[in-house]
């Protein structure tokens, strides 16, 4: 089964596609599928839409990406599947996937965040790309789709309401790279990290107030990754750039992993990425009860969960002076990952799915049969 995938991004550069297809697609090999990775952005425009100014080479490069995008789908009919993460095409309304449609070429559509806001609840989101946005993108593209792979239950529920086919598949971890370090009870003062980027480096900001009444009773060192020259006023920060091939280690250094988030729309819809990334290092996670959170961590049994600030500050404080809870929570969060987050326990099903999909596509079925499931 040769299977085309029509990503957003470069590879090992944004987190969904990262801990999703690319995670799968090494697992999807063995088992009979090929594969292969058709990016709409290159490298330089990827760079740039993180950044304000330079509007005339990012037009410049979404052109050529979109005439890419054209030459890649001349050859659509030598694969058997095409998956496509997000949307097809980053700017413009569903063209590609109408094509697909017209052309009865099989697509699995996967979303992992809540992108059918288009950016009403991401302040970062850059102001080119917000403009180029299509209200009922998504909605379009779950319409046409064969299937639809969702990352938590809030997506899966919005996708059912137009495509009978859904099938909820969570964030995976690859367990074999993030394996627990020995644990440095000794480490002194403990420190407490936070991971992320411009476009989410907001949700820690609401957390300011609660660190910096933390500090004032417990010494700890606040670690920031990919939020760098972050400060907090009466905290010790230590901001570092995010980079792939140090994400493991700059994790591992972590005596507590914290995910903060405000309760709306937006975050409803996230997928619990960082807190896995914690639990399956073995370091204790301490989040917020917004989306799929509470169902990934069981409060005191493999995790702990704070709602208020004050519960933050008790929480956090809990962990910093025992040793003996985070590396007891901490352990519970592994066990938790390698049974109901590993990518490979997950990638066989992404494959059966595939092959459902790409079987029934062949003998000339419209679509693949229902499913709803975890």
């Amino acid at each position: 089964m040769r299977i085309l995938a029509l990503v957003p991004y470069p590879g090992d550069r944004a987190p969904g596609q990262r801990f999703r297809m690319e995670q799968w697609a090494p697992r999807l090999g063995p088992l009979g599928a090929e594969v292969v990775f058709e990016p709409f952005r290159c490298e330089e425009l990827h760079g740039l839409l993180s950044a304000p100014g330079n509007t005339l080479r990012k037009i410049m490069l979404t052109s050529r990406a979109l005439a890419r995008r054209a030459g890649v789908l001349k050859r659509v009919k030598d694969f058997d599947l095409v998956y496509v993460y997000n949307e097809a095409a980053m700017v413009g309304p569903a063209l590609v996937e109408n094509y697909l449609r017209a052309r009865r070429v099989p697509v699995v559509f996967d979303f992992d965040d809540a992108i059918f806001l288009h950016g009403r609840h991401n302040g970062a989101l850059n102001r080119y790309l917000r403009l180029l946005k299509f209200p009922g993108k998504t909605k379009s593209i779950c319409r046409l789709a064969s299937h639809v792979i969702a990352g938590n239950y809030y997506l899966a529920s919005y996708a059912a309401g137009f495509n009978a086919r859904v099938t909820v598949v969570p964030t995976t971890i690859d367990t074999e790279k993030y394996a627990p370090r020995p644990a440095s009870p000794d480490r002194d003062p403990p420190v407490i990290g936070w991971s992320g980027s411009y476009s989410t480096v907001q949700h820690l900001d609401t957390a300011r107030r609660m660190l910096q009444r933390l500090a004032r009773a417990a010494r700890f060192r606040l670690r920031v990754v990919g939020a760098e020259g972050y400060r907090i006023e009466g905290v010790e920060v230590e901001s570092v750039p995010w980079r792939a091939e140090t994400e493991i280690e700059d994790l591992s250094a972590l005596d507590v992993g914290i995910m903060p988030l405000p309760e709306n729309e937006w975050t409803r819809g996230k997928c619990g990425l960082k807190a896995l990334q914690y639990m399956a290092l073995g370091v204790p996670a301490v989040c917020s009860p917004v989306g799929v959170n509470p169902t990934i961590i069981r409060d005191g049994r493999n995790g702990l969960l704070a709602a208020t600030e004050d519960e933050w500050v008790e929480k956090l404080t809990r962990l910093l002076c025992s040793p003996s809870l985070r590396k007891r929570l901490g352990a519970a969060g592994r066990e938790t990952v390698e049974a109901e987050y590993s990518a490979s326990a997950h990638a066989p099903r992404v494959y059966k799915l595939f092959k459902a999909v790409a079987r029934q596509a062949a003998a000339g079925e419209e679509r693949a049969e229902f499913l709803f499931e975890d």
